[in-house]
C-alpha cells in the first residue's frame, strides 16, 4: 500500500483514505454542506432584516418600470427577492441538513439509501443559487429613506446616545488595550532588577 501511494501521489496529486470502511466516509462532503448552511443561514437573517426594514419604511425600493408591485395594488412594491431569497435558503438548508446527518451512517457498509439522497445535491445548490441571484437584485434596488431615518432619530434621542455611549466605551476598551501592551513592552525590554544589570541598563541608556 504504500509504494502504491507514493506511485500515484505525484502523478494524481490525490490523497488516499487509509483509514474507511467499504464505504466512504462523505465527511469533505459533510464539512462543505456544513459550511454552506452556516452562509445560508447568515444569509437568510440578512433576508428577514432586509424585509423588517424595508416594512418598517427605513429602507425603500426603487421603481422599475411596467413592474406590478401587488395583485390588488400595482403601485406597491413589495419586497419580492428578500421573500423569495429566504424562501429558498430555507429549502436549501434543509436539505443541507439532512445531508450532514444522513451521509455519514451506513448500515453494515451495505445500505444503499445514500445513492438516492445523492441524487439531491442539485436541487440543494439550485435553491442556494436562485436565493443568491435574488439576494443581490433586491440588494441592487435598496435605499435608505432619510427623512423616516432622520424623523425617527429626531423624535427620539435615546436611540443616538445609546449609540454614542458604546462608541465611547469601545474607545476606551482599545486605549486600554494599547496601554496594557505597551506596559508589558517595557516591562519585558527592562533587565532584571539586579546591580550588575542595572549597571548596564543604565550605560545603555546613557
Amino acid at each position: 500500500m504504500a509504494r502504491v501511494q507514493c506511485a500515484v501521489r505525484p502523478v494524481t496529486r490525490l490523497e488516499p483514505n487509509l483509514v474507511t470502511t467499504q464505504l466512504l466516509p462523505y465527511d469533505n462532503w459533510v464539512r462543505y454542506f456544513d459550511a454552506l448552511r452556516l452562509t445560508n443561514a447568515i444569509l437568510l437573517d440578512l433576508a428577514q432584516d432586509m424585509w423588517r426594514y424595508i416594512s418598517d419604511d427605513y429602507l425603500v425600493l426603487r421603481v422599475v418600470a411596467n413592474e406590478v408591485g401587488s395583485s390588488t395594488m400595482p403601485q406597491k412594491v413589495n419586497p419580492i427577492d428578500f421573500e423569495n431569497a429566504e424562501g429558498n435558503l430555507g429549502v436549501a438548508n434543509a436539505l443541507l441538513a439532512h445531508y450532514a446527518q444522513k451521509l455519514p451512517v451506513s448500515r453494515l457498509q451495505r445500505d444503499l439509501s445514500d445513492s438516492t439522497v445523492r441524487r439531491t445535491f442539485g436541487v440543494a445548490l439550485g435553491h442556494t443559487l436562485v436565493a443568491y441571484l435574488n439576494l443581490t437584485r433586491g440588494l441592487e434596488r435598496v435605499q435608505a429613506n432619510e427623512t423616516k431615518l432622520r424623523g425617527d432619530l429626531e423624535a427620539h434621542w435615546k436611540w443616538s446616545r445609546k449609540a454614542r455611549r458604546r462608541s465611547c466605551a469601545r474607545r476606551a476598551s482599545a486605549t486600554r488595550t494599547r496601554r496594557s501592551s505597551t506596559s508589558r513592552v517595557e516591562r519585558t525590554s527592562r533587565p532584571r532588577r539586579t546591580t550588575r544589570g542595572l549597571q548596564v541598563w543604565r550605560l545603555a541608556t546613557r
